[in-house]
């Protein structure tokens, strides 16, 4: 889910440098680019779906290292995999509402990327748990 997360993202950061003129918008018209070029995609130095780019990325990789054991044998990489996908979960939720309230237009792409976000964000957090629990029984406070 994290590479597909990144293939979106990748081509809306595209669009936001110039290097696509058009993205895929079966649904809302001009929401796309209205969403993309708003005020709040400008708010960074960077596009802002670059990072997004970086996070589905930087999950892709912590979620390929390490066995199905991982949580017990290398805790640190769930834990640190639920921690990137939580604030992909956070930021979609964050994304949603700012296309319904600041811009009052839709992306589908974004909209998405959003929907992976929370996926990827509810597949991370079972592994992640017990890998907390993992360190808890290891290091009783």
């Amino acid at each position: 889910m994290s590479l597909a997360g990144l293939a979106v993202a990748t081509v809306l950061t595209l669009f936001q440098l110039g290097v696509l003129d058009a993205v895929w918008e079966p649904f809302f018209g001009d929401g796309s680019r209205r969403v993309l070029t708003s005020s709040i995609s400008r708010t960074l130095p960077v596009p802002d779906a670059s990072l997004g780019m970086v996070a589905y990325l930087a999950e892709a990789v912590l979620e390929s290292i390490g066995g199905r054991q991982r949580w017990r044998q290398r805790p640190w990489l769930p834990i640190a995999a639920g921690v990137v996908a939580a604030g992909l979960g956070v930021v979609a939720l964050g994304l949603i509402a700012a296309q319904v309230v600041l811009v009052g237009a839709f992306c589908t792409l974004c909209l998405v990327s959003a929907a992976i976000s929370l996926l990827v964000a509810a597949l991370a957090a079972p592994e992640a748990a017990a890998a907390v629990q993992a360190l808890r029984q290891r290091h009783p406070v």
